[in-house]
């Protein structure tokens, strides 16, 4: 019997503010399982291949990190759904506006 939940992952820069907070929100307003993870070289949890094999749909915060997203994995995202959410880098972590932005643009996720 195959899993049944979906696996999104959220990628922003450092995976400090953004994609930590939407990894936190994902599974109960949307059902699935979700991780995080950055792009930056300082990131504090580096994006990794196997995050990328992991997930199903693949969500930027991000139109810059799209493009370097598929320059740094392009491989791995074959068969992946990749997704911009349009989400700017002025929040910090758990902030109301960003959680109300995300709730807002989980629907791109649909």
């Amino acid at each position: 019997m195959g899993r049944q939940t979906e696996r999104v992952l959220f990628v922003c820069g450092k995976a400090r503010m953004r994609s930590p907070t939407a990894a936190a929100l994902a599974p109960d307003l949307l059902g699935v399982e979700a991780d995080c993870g950055g792009l930056s070289r300082d990131a504090d949890v580096p994006l990794s291949a196997d995050q990328v094999d992991w997930a199903d749909t693949v969500a930027v915060m991000e139109r810059s990190q799209l493009a370097r997203l598929k320059r740094q994995f392009g491989p791995h995202l074959k068969g992946k759904r990749v997704v911009c959410l349009d989400v700017p880098d002025r929040f910090n972590a758990m902030d109301p506006g960003l959680i109300a932005l995300l709730t807002r643009q989980f629907s791109r996720l649909g």
